[in-house]
């Protein structure tokens, strides 16, 4: 798909772009790594932790490169994209490290420039190595990502979908206002800005309500309605899909003709230069998705996640280039779709939230009809919330995960005031992933005979310190195995 989405203008941009960034890396070598990933999914915490491990020597013993000891440093330097905002890591990591509270989520863009000065394992690579790479690191909201289907959708079929989508059993409950105010509006009749207003408003609303943690739907285009920014009240998000369209072209001057317009100049003025800009540019990709949320929804929040994991996908340009195509077009050659939040469940488990996510991806890779480059999968915690432990119960021996739940977070009934520690036994993901997911019924929450499966959310850990009174780096789980397929052949 990500082939359809640009003309003979954009390629052209993109090969000049990517001509230019080429010639500079001859002497100064960087590889993008773009990090994405629906809401809550952790992208600021995991940056923020690779970031401090590599700063910090962190302990990743499946990282080749450190635990060879070949790594001399890694610092942050200026980013090379001035018109981009920086990812504010100094600030992400004081809220984990003195506050003991997860940072802001992303909401806009940013970058920030890591660079690794390391010792090649080949004698004959140490001859024409510079020893030094430079990983800018891309940070975008995947509610943008999903924006960029659109661009080869018109606006008849961006309506129908939506409708279609709308009546799905997960969801109609939700969008009933929504579809009820766009049943009394008749397409044909004159444009007003009142009525579109009203519309784009219920839409949106119906939109934010899918995404809260009781159905963690992950589908919800377009993205900038959920994170407008400095386009909030814009025309350009004041419109909404609109029921029973004919093929016929709308009437100048009607409403449907307004929302056609307003939905074009979306794609034109947020989505395409996103797409040019952004996401062409890359050279790795990790996908963070929270399957554990969608897993606390049911069955049809796991489907809505796997739909969008095939979106996402779909807009990448995945290949392996040659030295020649590489001088003009960016291709991702590595993609590490990885669940997050690994720590809110005992080891013994994360094997199968492993299965569930490489059965996701695979599922997801077969229906974007993605070729081209190497999908991975993981279950890792970029920052370790808890700990592990066992309780007696009767004469069964449990196994827990320790930890400091946050303020406001409920167990049995009792409700949490964000200090006290306490032991958990979170439960175990299902042997057969197949009922995961299973087909929800006509009513996801009351004809699924299963017991909800729940997860609570912790708070970041204390730091430990040595006998001198440092203070060690971020702890995790399989950070250092993310690092090694994103970035370690490079530094081989």
């Amino acid at each position: 798909m990500a082939s359809s989405l640009t003309t003979f203008t954009d390629e052209a941009k993109i090969a000049l772009d990517t001509l230019s960034g080429r010639a500079t890396g001859l002497f100064s070598p960087s590889l993008r790594l773009g990090v994405t990933g629906l809401s809550r999914a952790g992208k600021t915490v995991f940056i923020s932790a690779l970031v401090h491990n590599l700063i910090h020597g962190g302990r990743l013993p499946l990282f080749e490169a450190q635990k060879s000891g070949r790594i001399a440093r890694a610092f942050l330097e200026e980013q090379p994209d001035d018109a981009v905002p920086r990812f504010q890591y100094e600030d992400h990591i004081a809220a984990l490290v003195n506050d003991r509270l997860w940072p802001d989520s992303t909401r806009a863009i940013s970058e920030l420039r890591l660079t690794i000065e390391y010792e090649s394992a080949s004698g004959w690579s140490r001859m024409f190595s510079s020893g030094r790479l430079s990983v800018d690191i891309v940070d975008y909201p995947g509610e943008w990502l999903l924006d960029l289907p659109l661009l080869g959708k018109s606006y008849g079929d961006f309506s129908r979908e939506a409708f279609e989508m709308a009546a799905l059993p997960v969801r109609v409950d939700l969008s009933q206002e929504w579809r009820q105010l766009s049943a009394a509006v008749d397409p044909n009749a004159e444009a007003d800005e009142m009525t579109a207003r009203r519309l784009a408003e219920s839409f949106a609303a119906y939109l934010k309500a899918c995404k809260l943690d009781e159905r963690a739907l992950s589908t919800l285009p377009p993205g900038r309605f959920l994170m407008p920014g400095d386009l909030e009240g814009s025309p350009a998000l004041t419109f909404a899909p609109l029921p029973d369209l004919s093929e016929r072209r709308a009437r100048s001057g009607s409403l449907q003709a307004m929302m056609e317009r307003r939905y074009e100049a979306y794609k034109t003025h947020v989505v395409k230069p996103f797409f040019r800009e952004h996401i062409t540019r890359l050279d790795r990709q990790i996908v963070l998705i929270d399957a554990l949320q969608a897993l606390n929804a049911g069955p049809g929040a796991m489907a809505d996640l796997e739909r969008a994991v095939t979106e996402i996908l779909a807009c990448f340009r995945p290949g392996h280039g040659n030295f020649l195509t590489d001088f003009f077009s960016r291709r991702i050659d590595r993609i590490l779709v990885a669940a997050t939040k690994a720590d809110h469940l005992h080891h013994e488990s994360h094997d199968r939230l492993q299965a569930i996510v490489r059965r996701l991806a695979d599922r997801a890779v077969a229906r974007a009809n993605f070729t081209g480059a190497d999908v991975d999968v993981v279950a890792l915690a970029a920052v370790r919330a808890t700990r592990e432990g066992t309780v007696k119960q009767g004469r069964e021996t449990l196994p827990v995960i320790i930890g400091t739940p946050l303020k406001g977070e409920r167990i049995n009934g009792e409700t949490f005031d964000g200090n006290t520690e306490t032991a958990i036994f979170p439960g175990d993901l299902p042997e057969k992933i197949d009922a995961v997911f299973g087909d929800p019924g006509p009513d996801h929450r009351q004809n699924n005979d299963d017991p909800a499966i729940r997860f609570v959310r912790f708070r970041p850990p204390k730091l430990e310190r040595t006998a001198e009174g440092i203070t060690l780096s971020l702890p995790h789980i399989r950070l250092d195995r993310a690092l090694q397929f994103l970035i370690g052949d490079h530094l081989a």
